[in-house]
C-alpha cells in the first residue's frame, strides 16, 4: 500500500491535544516520521510511548528560543522538517468586548497567533534551505464571523487566516505551500462536557479534520496556497 508521507517528517504543535493526537496517528499511518511538540510534558509522555519514527519534545510555544531549540532537535534527529502543522491553540468564551480583560486578550493571541509565528520562525528557514515544505494552520469559522462573547477568540482566529494568506504570498514562489482549516465545533470530550445539550453528531470528528489537514500537507494540494478551508461537519 502506498503511503503518502513515507520518508517525510511532520512537526506538530499542540500534539498532546485531541486534534494533535488524531493528526499524529494519521501521519504515522501514512508513513511519516512525527515530531510532537506540546507544553504539557506529562500528557505528551502518556499519549506517545517511545517508538521508531517518533520524537516527543516538551516546549513552551510562547518562548521563541525554546521553540527554535526544539526544531533544531527535530532536524538533528530526522534530518529535516517537511511539514509543519500548527495545531496548538485554545478557546475561551469571554465577556463583552468592552469588558475584555487584558490577560484573556493576551492568552487568545498567544495561544492562537504567537505560537504560529514562533513555530514559523523556527521551521521556515530550514524549509527554504531544503527547497520546499508544507504548512497547515488551524483557524476557525469564528475567524470569519464571531458571536457575542467571542471577540478575543474570533479576532485571534481571524489573525490566523490573515497570517496564512501573508505567509502564502511570501513563500509560494519558494516551494512552500501555506494553508489553513476553519473547523466549527470539534467533537472532543471537553466539548461534550461543556455543551451537554448539543448534538455532537453535527460536530467535526478530530479524525475527519485530520483527513483534511493531511490533504493540505500532501502533494495533492500543491496548487493550493493561502486557502482557508471550512470544515464544519453538519453544523
Amino acid at each position: 500500500m502506498s503511503r503518502r508521507f513515507a520518508g517525510q517528517t511532520a512537526l506538530l504543535t499542540g500534539a498532546a491535544g485531541n486534534l494533535g493526537q488524531a493528526v499524529a496517528r494519521a501521519f504515522e499511518r501514512e508513513g511519516a516520521h512525527i515530531a510532537l511538540l506540546d507544553v504539557d510534558a506529562a500528557r505528551l509522555e502518556a499519549s506517545y510511548p517511545p517508538g521508531d519514527g517518533r520524537l516527543a519534545l516538551a516546549a513552551d510555544l510562547f518562548d521563541r528560543d525554546k521553540v527554535a531549540e526544539a526544531a533544531d532537535k527535530v532536524r538533528a534527529h530526522f534530518g529535516r522538517i517537511d511539514i509543519l502543522c500548527n495545531i496548538a491553540g485554545g478557546f475561551r468564551m469571554g465577556p463583552a468586548v468592552h469588558e475584555t480583560p487584558a490577560d484573556l486578550w493576551r492568552l487568545m493571541i498567544d495561544l492562537n497567533v504567537t505560537s504560529i509565528i514562533h513555530a514559523a520562525a523556527a521551521v521556515v528557514p530550514g524549509m527554504l534551505a531544503q527547497g520546499g515544505g508544507k504548512i497547515v494552520n488551524i483557524a476557525s469559522v469564528a475567524g470569519l464571523h464571531a458571536s457575542a462573547a467571542m471577540g478575543a477568540y474570533g479576532a485571534a482566529k481571524a489573525a490566523v487566516i490573515r497570517l496564512t494568506e501573508s505567509m502564502a504570498g511570501e513563500l509560494r514562489d519558494r516551494g512552500i505551500n501555506v494553508n489553513c482549516v476553519m473547523p466549527s465545533v470539534i467533537d472532543t470530550p471537553e466539548n461534550r462536557r461543556d455543551m451537554p445539550g448539543a448534538d455532537p453528531a453535527k460536530w467535526v470528528a478530530p479524525e475527519a479534520l485530520a483527513d483534511v489537514i493531511l490533504f493540505l500537507a500532501s502533494n495533492d494540494a500543491r496548487a493550493l496556497n493561502g486557502a482557508a478551508v471550512p470544515v464544519v461537519g453538519l453544523s
